[in-house]
């Protein structure tokens, strides 16, 4: 018989995973009350203390909050640690296709609402960007890349946006890694890069996304090109019936 502490602990996380899986189905959708202590005991058959340090968790992982007085409430339906787990787990070509549509959506937005000093700051980075081949550091040259693409992401005007693309900043990092020691995957030079300035500056969102497409897509259709096939699942053999 396992110890009481490792009996207690499996205990919560069966009631964190089930109310887990409530939130993620919209039983209780974002900014609704869950249900009290006692309710929720009964509803999982569980103790009010299970329940009780089930909460704990799920008040940590960001998806409840208390408020004061009035009861916990539904703050996020998913739980970002369990995004980001999920992000790290896709193939290259996933993060490369994740990757691409954010960054063709943050040209076009920054094109829309970039000020004059946006601008300036975007094509300042992308100076001190420069080429690839000037740094004997690959991983310096990767921050900056990353330094220049979130300035546009800034510049969008959109906090949710920049902010999504913040988060999935360690895995495009990542992805930049194992795309520049592929040599079959060339990094898009600084020409390309300006063409991305370029339309940002001239207001014209249509060419900003089409620029920015223009550095990713390449990549993706090199990809698809060097993936395996993956061989036809085998016909199950005809057997005789009696």
């Amino acid at each position: 018989m396992p110890p009481l502490h490792q009996a207690r602990r499996s205990l919560v996380d069966l009631a964190v995973e089930d109310i887990g899986q409530r939130l993620a189905a919209g039983q209780w959708p974002v900014d609704s009350r869950i249900p009290t202590e006692p309710e929720l005991a009964a509803l999982l058959g569980i103790s009010r203390n299970t329940v009780r340090e089930a909460v704990r968790v799920l008040l940590y992982a960001g998806l409840l909050e208390v408020r004061q007085g009035d009861g916990t409430y539904v703050r996020a339906t998913t739980s970002p640690a369990e995004a980001m787990r999920a992000i790290s787990r896709a193939s290259l070509r996933e993060q490369l296709e994740v990757r691409a549509l954010l960054e063709e959506h943050t040209a076009r937005l920054a094109a829309q609402r970039a000020s004059p000093q946006d601008v300036a700051r975007i094509a300042h980075l992308l100076t001190v960007r420069g080429e690839q081949q000037q740094y004997p550091d690959a991983a310096d040259f990767i921050h900056r890349d990353l330094d220049f693409h979130l300035a546009i992401a800034e510049a969008s005007s959109n906090a949710a946006l920049a902010e999504l693309y913040r988060y999935f900043t360690l895995t495009v990092q990542d992805s930049i890694l194992r795309t520049m020691h592929d040599e079959a995957l060339p990094d898009p030079d600084l020409a390309s890069h300006q063409a991305i300035v370029d339309a940002i500056a001239n207001g014209d969102g249509k060419a900003a996304g089409a620029a920015a497409a223009a550095v990713t897509r390449p990549l993706l259709q090199i990809l698809d090109s060097l993936l395996p096939v993956s061989p036809a699942s085998p016909t199950p053999p005809i057997t005789a019936r009696d």
